[in-house]
């Protein structure tokens, strides 16, 4: 059984023609961003999910459900998870 490749790219220029598919990926932007970064300040440090939760005082489940998108953090939360990744956060209204 083969299966048919198709490219994210061109599956995604297709979706961001319907309006309100495209506002609801800009809306979601900043939260997948954020998720790649603590993904990868993480990944850079050699950090599981428990050793990063262990140093910021929380459970691994919730650095799961953070990076799984399941998860709305408070601001205090990623202050702290920044501190334990051993990097600030600037937060920039545009």
């Amino acid at each position: 059984m083969s299966r048919a490749s198709v490219d994210f790219l061109t599956i995604k220029e297709e979706l961001m023609k319907d309006q309100e598919f495209k506002e609801e990926y800009e809306n979601l932007r900043p939260r997948y961003e954020l998720i790649s970064e603590v993904i990868k300040a993480r990944r850079e440090l050699n950090l599981t999910q428990e050793e990063l939760a262990s140093r910021i005082g929380t459970q691994k489940s919730n650095i799961s459900r953070l990076e799984s998108g399941n998860y709305n953090p408070s601001l205090d939360f990623l202050s702290k998870l920044a501190k334990g990744l051993g990097k600030e956060i600037h937060i920039e209204l545009r």
